[in-house]
């Protein structure tokens, strides 16, 4: 009897402990640190365990020797631009254009994100149509071929573009494959053998030391690039999987948002997919020019930025990226994320924004796919609904695009939900967008959608049943470490 009270006084006494951890020590941001100190004081073991696994910080200072290569490499391009931007003397395509030149600065200074123009954008929204475009552009590689992604599954779309890249290897191209250790965990490793007989490279971006059991959930390579020859680009939601053509029976059709790239952004995903691989793996690439061609002389003039966040900055880059053109908006916002746990800051920028009169629209998928996630996002809905904003529920399948366009001059696609999660602890990458043209297609795209929507108004909120606002309470309550 004894054993086992000193037994619970002494996980008590760790939990204890652990949580002044957390708050003196750590400094992390106040809800997050009541979310966690809750976790640990009311399920004391499993909180612990939890903590070991979700609650680490990551440590900084490899990361930052990679932020330093970025900034050396673009120092004094970046340097010109910002001098550009800060006396307004860098001229966009358009006039109306010119009006986020301090959006622009920001996401320069911040991220180190460039402003190109002379790009041409192609934007899929189905799987097939993106993967087959992915592919054959692979067939047609010359020097090399980059991919990075969350999720890869040994399926019959996994090994078609594994058998691809197994040949181009054969045929002398570089082939470098980045894929997440978490979100890749059910990928065997024989997927790549054919790769890597072939002369192929792969590695896993922050692998367990100890099997089964991996203590960085927090901190994931959620970023999907594809980079061909250093002149044609991939960026969006798609991951690799059969589930992402519309072939798993309970998601049903995947609607998602994926962009090819051509022009002088390329360049900047390829920048990012390096540092990624030299994090990641042993074998280091050096940054030459040989990496970065000349841009091919193209027609379209899209004016684009390629901004990267995660646990490797100070600044949370995407979400101000984000808070900066919803505040820039006069008219319109068309906001698309499967996964809606915003913080204090988005949440008021976004019920001003309606308040002020601006018409905003936020799209959510009608399915869950992670159970707390999903009734986190529906707490968020009643102040929204309150303030005006207009919320549709995606029925037509699985929505998985991440997407915002704002007044239909700007828009954002990329890899970043709008959650916690996407915002401060998982490596993200978006392409920002600064063309009508471009931007009002993404906008007739949203607006398509809303036709495959059920429209969920403040009186439906209001009537829905008890059992949920008690599984929405509860989420709400993790949405900090969620």
């Amino acid at each position: 009897m004894y054993i086992v009270q000193n037994i619970y006084t002494l996980i008590m006494l760790l939990n204890i402990f652990l949580a002044i951890t957390v708050i003196f020590l750590e400094r992390r941001n106040a809800s997050s640190a009541w979310a966690w100190v809750m976790v640990l004081l009311f399920i004391p073991v499993l909180g612990f365990i939890m903590y070991l696994i979700l609650g680490q910080k990551v440590r900084k200072r490899k990361l930052n020797k990679l932020l330093g290569d970025n900034q050396r490499i673009i120092e004094d391009t970046m340097e010109k631009q910002r001098l550009q931007l800060l006396e307004r003397r860098l001229l966009p395509e358009s006039s109306e254009i010119a009006d986020y030149q301090d959006m622009m600065y920001m996401n320069l200074t911040t991220s180190f994100a460039l402003y190109t123009t002379h790009n041409a954008v192609e934007i899929f929204t189905n799987g097939n149509q993106k993967f087959d475009a992915l592919i054959a552009d692979i067939e047609a590689a010359e020097r090399h071929i980059h991919l990075e992604y969350y999720i890869v599954r040994d399926d019959d779309l996994g090994r078609r573009l594994a058998a691809a890249l197994a040949k181009k290897a054969k045929q002398g191209v570089e082939v470098r494959f980045l894929y997440d250790h978490i979100g890749s965990s059910s990928l065997p490793r024989r997927f790549f053998q054919e790769i890597r007989e072939a002369g192929g490279l792969e590695a896993a971006f922050f692998p367990s030391r100890i099997p089964y059991l991996n203590l960085k959930i927090n901190y994931r390579n959620h970023r999907k690039l594809a980079v061909i020859d250093g002149k044609v680009g991939y960026i969006g939601g798609f991951n690799i999987g059969d589930e992402y053509l519309g072939l798993n029976a309970h998601f049903g059709e995947w609607r998602d948002t994926h962009l090819k790239v051509t022009g002088a952004a390329v360049l900047q995903m390829q920048a990012q997919f390096l540092m990624d691989w030299n994090l990641a793996s042993a074998g280091r690439v050096e940054l030459d020019q040989s990496y970065f061609p000349v841009p091919d002389e193209i027609q379209s003039r899209i004016g684009m930025q390629l901004v990267a966040s995660g646990p490797d900055t100070d600044y949370q880059e995407i979400k101000n990226a984000y808070i900066k053109m919803i505040s820039s908006a006069k008219n319109t916002i068309c906001l698309q994320t499967p996964y809606f746990v915003p913080d204090e800051s988005l949440m008021t920028t976004l019920r001003i924004a309606a308040l002020s009169g601006v018409k905003v629209s936020i799209m959510l998928p009608s399915k869950p796919d992670h159970f707390f996630v999903y009734w986190a996002t529906h707490s968020y809905l009643g102040e929204l609904l309150a303030s005006g904003v207009r919320v549709y529920l995606y029925e037509r399948g699985f929505l998985h695009a991440k997407t915002l366009v704002v007044d239909g001059k700007v828009a954002s696609v990329g890899t970043a939900n709008l959650d916690i999660r996407s915002f401060k602890l998982n490596f993200e990458m978006n392409a920002f967008i600064y063309d009508r043209e471009t931007s009002s297609r993404l906008e007739a795209l949203f607006r398509e959608d809303v036709k495959s929507s059920r429209q969920l108004t403040a009186e439906d909120y209001a009537k829905r049943p008890l059992f949920n606002r008690f599984k929405e309470s509860i989420s709400r309550l993790l949405s900090p470490i969620l």
